[in-house]
């Protein structure tokens, strides 16, 4: 069975992670006890190192960073087929999908969590997609997956951050004003994208939507409680349309997107499904496809939910929201 292993992204939270390392392993080792660990060298080595630990008989597996670390190394265990954990110790910035879980930021504390917690089973989201070189391919994801605005927003995010920002800034600072100067960009610069979707077995709709968001967890985008209604072991996604609503009423409204009191508003629309179907309403426009904060690839895309999926460790109570 072996110790827990402890996979690290050494560049999350704009590498802050690499930095506060020792002082996150004291922490594990004096509020969890004893494991392994291995830093990742390379986009998607989480997956094949959760995966082969998973395979070895690795029965925790705790991933070290943000939420595409997380979404890594949960995508490993579930390609392997064991019945391996996932564990959550947070670093760097933003933590969408630990906020669902109520997964304190301070290393202390999110070592407290996995010594004492309890292990709940939660859904997951797998999808189909067309990859950038036309290929298909297949994937899961944890928190949210999403096309339209969010998707240019995290490409902008990931072309560079703001240039103006002196060069001695603090690494999670640029990262956090990366992410906003980006979103107003976006709002301002970005159009509507036209779409045919399909939820479950209703007929296809032609949509002209800002955003479409299909989300297993509450948040994304940084912290934007974009589907406030949301449970992680309900067997169905919320699913989120934002209209065309025109860059000076994104702008306007964002604070209720981020407090998660957009779902009354006209333009915006909520409802449930177990699979969405979502292609391109013009032919061969491109239309890129967001997963847990990671670009895998564009529309069409498929999205089904997979109950009861993955085993995670979690706060104990009766507070976390996965009841039906």
């Amino acid at each position: 069975m072996g110790l827990p292993l402890v996979i690290i992204n050494p560049e999350s939270g704009g590498g802050t992670t690499r930095e506060e390392w020792p002082s996150i392993a004291s922490d594990l080792r004096t509020h969890f006890g004893a494991f392994n660990c291995v830093f990742t060298r390379r986009s998607g080595e989480g997956t094949d190192l959760a995966a082969e630990a998973a395979r070895k008989g690795t029965k925790l597996i705790i991933a070290c960073g943000g939420d595409g670390t997380i979404s890594e190394v949960a995508n490993g265990i579930l390609a392997s087929g064991k019945d391996a954990e996932l564990g959550i110790l947070p670093s760097g910035t933003g933590g969408d999908f630990r906020k669902t879980v109520e997964i304190p930021t301070r290393s202390r504390d999110a070592a407290r969590i996995l010594r004492e917690g309890v292990t709940r089973l939660i859904d997951v989201g797998r999808v189909t997609f067309t990859k950038k070189d036309g290929e298909n391919d297949a994937r899961y994801f944890l928190g949210v997956a999403s096309f339209g605005m969010s998707a240019d927003v995290i490409e902008r995010v990931k072309e560079g951050g703001p240039q103006w920002l002196p060069a001695n800034a603090p690494k999670w600072l640029r990262g956090r004003l990366s992410f906003g100067v980006s979103m107003l960009q976006t709002a301002v610069q970005s159009s509507a994208v036209r779409v045919v979707v399909q939820l479950d077995d209703t007929h296809e709709r032609h949509l002209t939507v800002a955003n479409l968001c299909i989300a297993n967890a509450r948040f994304f985008g940084g912290g934007m409680k974009i589907a406030p209604e949301a449970k992680l072991a309900d067997g169905q996604f919320d699913v989120i349309t934002i209209g065309d609503l025109g860059p000076l009423k994104i702008l306007a409204n964002a604070p209720r997107l981020y407090l998660g009191a957009h779902l009354g508003m006209h333009e915006v629309r909520h409802e449930v499904a177990r699979k969405i179907v979502a292609r391109p309403a013009v032919r061969d426009a491109e239309i890129i496809l967001e997963m847990d904060g990671e670009l895998p690839g564009r529309l069409p895309a498929t999205f089904q939910v997979v109950p009861q999926a993955l085993r995670i460790r979690c706060p104990a109570g009766d507070g976390w929201r996965t009841e039906t």
